[in-house]
């Protein structure tokens, strides 16, 4: 299977501080919180080290190590962090056929601060990443079996109907998996490409963005979802989706992106689990026990791991689990690629039967 990726490049620069020397703050209502740093004072880091990261390169890396013959469409500066990325691609044996690299502006970059339960907080440049433009796409680097759009930065979102458009003239299978910014200034445009798209991965936050763009009506009443009851309920089964006033059940939330013609749909909730929408089936796998060293990419893990597996003819099941099981192995480490597991070894550890999430599934 050949795949081309597009999307953001970046180094990521990750400093690991020790919960003691940096303070947090919970705002219990709004279920967020934030890491306190004293303006003047250098803090000392436990660890400080840089990685080549970007949704592109981290969704690349993933297919590649699954056995996906892969290449990436990006765009970076004329600099040294551009040599790293391309150097870094080069060891994964992804092409980069379709790189392009413009002065104008830097190759993008990022600060991971990692503290308390290691969900880093990321200061990101994006830099060269914007500027990935319709000149960019060449046609013949959409002559691929898979076509796995990340996230796109600021103006080179206004690529993406263009990107869906060349990807389905070629006959490929098109994964996208949008970003936040990208949804909220570009919405529009998302919501028409909906019926070409034949995967579309989505977290929590995401995914209620997306609930404003589907004319949703203010208050949504189903039945629930009923569960074994050795199962912990999901708060996303119980809860919902909620945004600005609407609210939506996750199963009519998944059938009503089924209706306006997304092939398959997977909505993370990162150690909640995941469900997924396929055919007339929707399923729920919880997350895999893991030891928490760094969050980032894990989100890049599951949606390439699942998108691989259902455009290599797996179901959905299948997809969910090798997904779950490829993400955890992301969140054992600080940066986004060293986790990422062989197709070898994911087969191996899903054949062991060794803690394997259990699939559970309803009618959709």
């Amino acid at each position: 299977m050949k795949a081309l990726c597009v999307g953001g490049a970046m180094i990521d620069t990750i400093a690991i501080i020790e919960s003691s020397a940096i303070e947090r703050m919970e705002l219990l209502n709004a279920g967020t919180s934030f890491l306190l740093l004293e303006e003047g004072r250098k803090t000392e880091a436990l660890e400080v080290s840089t990685h080549c990261g970007g949704g592109a390169i981290n969704t690349a890396v993933a297919l590649a190590r699954l056995g996906v013959t892969c290449s990436v469409l990006i765009k970076l500066g004329a600099d040294l962090r551009a040599e790293q990325i391309l150097a870094r691609l080069a060891d994964e044996g992804i092409s980069v056929s379709w790189v392009s690299r413009d002065s104008r502006a830097p190759t993008g970059a990022s600060v991971h601060v990692s503290s308390h339960d290691r969900n880093a907080a990321v200061f990101t440049f994006r830099g060269a990443n914007t500027l990935l433009a319709p000149p960019d796409l060449h046609d013949g680097a959409f002559e691929v079996d898979l076509v796995y759009i990340a996230n796109l930065s600021n103006e080179a979102a206004t690529c993406f109907p263009l990107i869906v458009e060349k990807a389905k003239r070629a006959r490929a299978l098109v994964a996208a998996n949008p970003g936040l910014r990208q949804l909220h200034a570009h919405g529009d445009a998302f919501k028409e490409t909906l019926p070409h798209l034949d995967i579309l991965a989505l977290n929590r936050r995401e995914a209620e963005e997306v609930l404003i763009l589907l004319d949703a009506p203010r208050s949504d009443e189903s039945a629930p979802l009923t569960y074994p009851t050795n199962v912990r309920l999901p708060p996303l089964a119980e809860c919902g989706l909620k945004h600005e006033g609407r609210r939506m059940s996750v199963r009519n939330f998944l059938r009503a992106l089924m209706d306006r013609g997304v092939g398959s749909v997977v909505l993370t909730d990162g150690r909640d689990g995941a469900f997924a929408a396929s055919g007339d089936r929707m399923i729920y796998c919880p997350a895999h026990e893991a030891e928490v060293a760094g969050t980032a990419g894990a989100g890049d893990a599951f949606a390439s791991t699942f998108s691989a597996y259902l455009a290599d003819g797996g179901d959905a099941e299948a997809a969910i689990r090798a997904a779950t099981i490829n993400a955890a192995g992301v969140l054992q480490h600080v940066d986004t690629q060293t986790g990422l597991m062989r197709r070898a070894d994911l087969e191996k550890f899903l054949s062991s039967k060794k803690s394997i999430p259990n699939v559970i599934g309803w009618p959709l």
